[in-house]
């Protein structure tokens, strides 16, 4: 009997209807020879530093590095059901053989692979590798069942990524928080680097000097021409009116045929973007879409950084584009004689071909589906269209005229075949797809060297130079995919933060984290978030390294780098960051200082009592709780009426016997306390009060 087990409860039931394992059990499938079962994401995490040992409790400068010498794994509280499931299935002795069935991808073979190594299993280990949910490609693939060892340096990459992580993140966020005490600096591999460009791109526009110049305009035949910059609106306006009723002669027309090519097929990174430009989702929403698009069949594998299809695909893609004018209402109906083998590369195709719709579109009803889902299967759809569309074609023109003794510039554009924007422009229209618009060339009049026109107009415009654009997810995706690629060579296999997969994960950590904040499509960089860049050094907010490493991953998993090597170096950064950074100045610590709420005067020292993480405490350390009473949390109004020696009511209490009461608590001087709790003595000192009862109150008819 083989065992599979899939990423989520819903591909594994996908699965179990190709197979025929059909009978429900508690928390897997069972039938025709095959057990079939799932994870829910991640279930093994690594463990926390405080599990290797108590000098990694506190966070401490002189207890870093926190370098495990062996690593440890923790099961997650929350699915721990599951892997006991998981558990009791890998040692079932039915099971022969085991499938890994999870996203055939670096995070897909983690999840895994951990599972299998945590229960202890040993019992052969087979790998399905497929690029989307259709049946057929089910089918397909557990006919080719790869062995699982072929995929053991993918999943060497994958811990090497989890530890790297782990190491720079830990380190890095305890020592610089440690360093400048107050909130807590998180530090990462990738987000502090995709920070950082978000903060030198803020930095521009602060510190952008507006600068006001002018151009003098002739009118004539049709024709606005105009100057290059002019600093002086008195110049401009010399120039203006050294023309005004003057002629204008035409000096010089070139005329220029050019192409745009279709756009290649989408990979997860410009799917993102233009779902963000277009739609205004998130990267991280377009994933969440994409990935349920792929778990009802309807498109192919999302996490992939391929814009080709392999050779064998020509069919594959021919039935979709069908299916597309079949199904889809956005589409224009155009004679179409569709150009697939653009697409077709296999050696462009690494783990997962790109995005593309399934034929099970024909199938499906697609108006059941959400908007947002309909949205983005549309957006892949047209995409298809497009990329084998034929050339948009277009005439350019620039003209040069000249009017006393000054030059003036034109320039104008025709379209000759809309080619692939047929697709594109239609699309837009039917979602009302908002986008910022770009200021579109007019067609020019017909103009010819030696032509002449009288009575020339005039006028002058005013301008100014505009800041860089702030980041939207789109041009930050775009940053964080080309980061570091001009200092590396064109055959380098992957370049920029991050991968597809991971990317809209690193911007949303860093909104969460209170880096980052959105602003409509914007995003702006927080204060804490450009104080954070400030402070940190080079060598763990630069994207050349981080891209490096991206690289060096990528050579991991292809077997053409020693896991070892690549840890060598992370652990070796993680040191010299240490040893070179081990004290600020007494100013540079009050940077994150966070500004403390106080809430009245401890009853038992007379010092502040302030809002902390935990609860009010007293500033001086008297030993004062001032945060519970009864074992009740109160809120920061309670403790400001208490310390003003004033009554408050505490609801919820229990009594010894379990009943529920509320009770007006009334302040009345403090006392100390003692107790034991898990052989540790407990004392410090509290409240002491009074307690007084709510008056009960009594509905019409009842007695008294």
């Amino acid at each position: 009997m083989q065992l599979v087990i899939a990423e989520k409860p819903s591909v594994a039931k996908s699965i179990t209807e190709v197979l025929g394992a059909t009978d429900r059990k508690d928390g897997y499938f069972e039938g025709s020879g095959y057990l079939v079962s799932w994870c829910i994401g991640h279930l093994i995490e690594l463990a926390q530093p405080e599990s290797y040992g108590e000098q990694w409790k506190k966070w401490t400068y002189d207890s870093l590095p926190v370098k495990p010498e062996q690593w440890q794994y923790e099961i997650k509280k929350d699915t721990k059901e599951q892997y006991d499931v998981l558990y009791e299935l890998l040692h079932d002795s039915r099971v022969e053989t085991v499938v890994c069935a999870t996203d055939a991808g670096r995070e897909g073979e983690l999840i895994f692979r951990l599972v299998y190594e945590k229960a202890g299993c040993s019992k052969p280990m087979k790998r399905l590798w497929i690029s989307s949910m259709e049946e057929s490609a089910i089918r397909e693939g557990f006919e080719n069942l790869k062995p699982g060892s072929d995929y053991d340096h993918l999943y060497h990459s994958a811990l090497c990524r989890q530890e790297a992580d782990w190491l720079v993140g830990i380190n890095g966020t305890r020592l610089f928080t440690v360093l400048y005490g107050g909130k807590v600096l998180k530090v990462g591999r990738v987000q502090t680097p995709t920070l950082a460009m978000l903060v030198e791109r803020e930095s521009k526009i602060m510190n952008f000097k507006k600068e006001q110049y002018f151009m003098a305009h002739i009118l004539c035949g049709g024709v606005d021409a105009a100057t290059e910059r002019i600093d002086s609106k008195t110049d401009a306006d010399n120039i203006s009116g050294a023309c005004l009723n003057g002629q204008a002669l035409v000096t010089s027309v070139v005329k220029e045929e050019k192409a745009v090519a279709p756009p290649k097929l989408y990979d997860l990174t410009t799917l993102q973007r233009d779902a963000n430009r277009l739609f205004g989702f998130t990267a991280k929403q377009t994933l969440e879409y994409t990935q349920s698009l792929y778990e009802k069949k309807l498109v192919t594998y999302p996490r992939t950084d391929s814009q080709f299809l392999s050779d064998d695909m020509e069919n594959t893609a021919e039935n979709v584009i069908k299916a597309i004018f079949d199904t889809m209402t956005f589409v224009p109906q155009v004679m179409f004689n569709p150009d697939i083998k653009r697409l077709l590369n296999s050696k462009k195709v690494t783990d997962h071909h790109a995005i593309i719709p399934t034929v099970e579109i024909a199938l499906t009803d697609l108006k059941a589906l959400p908007e947002t889902e309909r949205k983005i299967l549309s957006l892949i759809a047209n995409r298809l269209l497009c990329a084998t569309g034929e050339k948009h074609l277009y005439e350019t023109v620039k003209a040069e005229l000249t009017c006393g003794g000054y030059v003036f510039q034109t320039s104008g554009k025709s379209v000759l075949k809309n080619g692939w924007k047929d697709f594109e422009e239609a699309f837009k229209k039917s979602f009302k797809a908002v986008e910022e618009k770009e200021t579109e060339e007019k067609k020019l009049p017909e103009l010819s060297e030696g032509m002449t026109f009288d009575g020339v107009q005039t006028k002058v415009s005013e301008h100014y130079t505009t800041p860089p654009k702030h980041y939207t997810e789109d041009s930050l995706l775009s940053a964080m995919e080309r980061a570091g690629s001009e200092d590396m060579d064109d055959d380098v296999e992957r370049k920029g933060l991050g991968t597809p997969a991971t990317r809209a994960d690193i911007i949303e950590k860093l909104v969460k984290d209170g880096f980052v904040k959105r602003e409509k499509k914007q995003m702006i960089p927080t204060e804490d978030g450009m104080k954070l860049i400030t402070v940190l050094p080079d060598v763990v907010k630069s994207p050349k390294l981080t891209a490096d490493w991206e690289n060096a991953l990528t050579l991991v998993a292809k077997g053409e780098m020693e896991r070892e090597d690549f840890m060598a170096d992370i652990v070796e950064m993680v040191e010299e960051l240490i040893h070179t950074y081990h004290e600020v100045s007494d100013e540079h610590k009050k940077m994150f200082a966070q500004e403390q709420i106080t809430l009245g005067k401890c009853p038992n020292c007379g010092g502040d009592v302030v809002k902390g993480k935990f609860g009010a405490y007293c500033k001086n350390k008297c030993g004062m709780n001032v945060s519970r009473i009864m074992g009740v949390a109160l809120s920061d109004e309670q403790v400001t009426t208490l310390l003003a020696g004033k009554k408050i009511l505490l609801k919820g209490l229990t009594s010894k016997a379990g009943k529920k009461y509320d009770a007006y608590i009334i302040p009345t001087g403090t006392e100390e306390y003692h107790y034991t709790k898990d052989g540790e003595e407990k004392s410090g000192v509290q409240f002491k009060f009074a307690m007084e009862f709510p008056k009960r109150t009594y509905g019409k008819g009842k007695k008294k």
